[in-house]
């Protein structure tokens, strides 16, 4: 099965996106319109409804404008500088299952051998992920606009092999981002938010590990902590489609460091502990500098720990430290300019996720 669905497989094609809406299933009996606001941990809409049209009232399918003046309160501000900063992620997380929801049905996924609960687990994530949505904007005080959506595309073009290898990353890499918010956060109710959202998101790819990849769910005893959030959040802008973001949407990430891409050579590697690898750096008009008498590192981050390795600035290899666990998780790297990448200012380019898990998936573009 997994070589089944790993087969051929590449993230981002340059395909149209998948329409935005679609018709209601025939399972659902109710009317969706005549509902009254959902509450998220109030309503099964957010939990366990089955059908195509989104939960989500169309008042929250866009963006809100602030309706009090800002105020100086600047620890606050700056949790909705967070919040604003991580709605707009969620949207493309949540589009990615809605547009999967309106896409296939149950016989998509069991004539891939898959269980026949597969698609409504699709559909309840888009739940989840509707409730993070609200979740998010509540979060938002009132003196800040609320970002909305933009138009996606994933390149799973109809194809459910593609759309679950992507459901994957989408997770793992939400999961990396989470942690590194929590760091950012002033408040302590904004930090139990996240770990809240965090554990949530780990039962989404604990499911797809289990049920459609059939391997190990546990990523060994802790997830990937990697402290530059923003950074992780820019890896998301490549499934924008260029233009379509409300305008008045903030800048996103915000700050932006607009680091160059970071890709490896996937005839140079396995993507594994211990494995050679040759990095990319595929935006020609984005490219590092390394200055000819100062020696850069390649940082890789794994569990709660990172290990520095040596970078060839000329060939442009380094070697997957051997130390950490095999098939476990995650691996990001970074080319740094100091040992550790101690500040996200530290980073040249990157990150680059290397999934681990499922292996299989390691060598997919990401």
């Amino acid at each position: 099965m997994t070589s089944f669905l790993a087969a051929g497989l590449v993230l981002i094609a340059g395909i149209t996106a998948l329409p935005t809406t679609g018709p209601h299933n025939p399972r659902v009996s109710r009317d969706l319109d005549t509902i009254s606001d959902a509450v998220p941990g109030e309503s099964p809409l957010f939990a366990t409804y089955l059908g195509k049209k989104t939960p989500l009232k169309p008042k929250y399918l866009k963006s809100i404008p602030a309706t009090e003046p800002a105020g100086p309160d600047v620890s606050s501000l700056n949790d909705d500088n967070l919040f604003q900063n991580l709605l707009s992620a969620e949207w493309a997380i949540y589009s990615f299952y809605q547009q999967g929801a309106e896409a296939f049905s149950t016989e998509d996924f069991t004539k891939l051998g898959l269980p026949n609960t597969t698609y409504d687990r699709i559909q309840q994530i888009r739940d989840n992920e509707a409730g993070h949505i609200r979740i998010f904007q509540d979060n938002i005080s009132n003196r800040s606009l609320k970002p909305g959506p933009c138009q996606y595309n994933y390149g799973f073009d109809n194809n459910a092999e593609k759309f679950l290898a992507i459901q994957v990353l989408l997770e793992i890499s939400s999961m990396a981002f989470l942690t590194g918010l929590i760091e950012q956060a002033k408040l302590t109710a904004t930090k139990s938010v996240l770990v809240a959202i965090a554990e949530t998101e780990s039962r989404h790819n604990s499911w797809a590990l289990i049920d459609v990849w059939k391997v190990n769910p546990f990523a060994g005893p802790s997830d990937t902590v990697y402290p530059y959030a923003n950074q992780v959040l820019d890896l998301t802008n490549p499934f924008i489609v260029s233009g379509s973001c409300p305008k008045e949407n903030p800048p996103y990430p915000s700050p932006n460091q607009h680091l160059p891409t970071l890709k490896f050579a996937r005839n140079s590697t396995t993507g594994h502990p211990g494995s050679p690898i040759q990095f990319t750096f595929p935006d020609k008009a984005n490219q590092p500098t390394f200055e000819n008498d100062k020696e850069y590192h390649a940082v890789y981050f794994h569990g709660v720990k990172n290990v520095t390795m040596p970078f060839d600035t000329t060939r442009k290899t380094s070697r997957i430290p051997k130390e950490f666990d095999p098939q476990t998780g995650l691996i990001m790297a970074v080319i740094a300019s100091e040992p550790g990448a101690p500040t996200k200012e530290t980073v040249v380019a990157g990150p680059l996720i290397l999934l681990q898990q499922p292996d299989a998936l390691t060598l997919l573009d990401s």
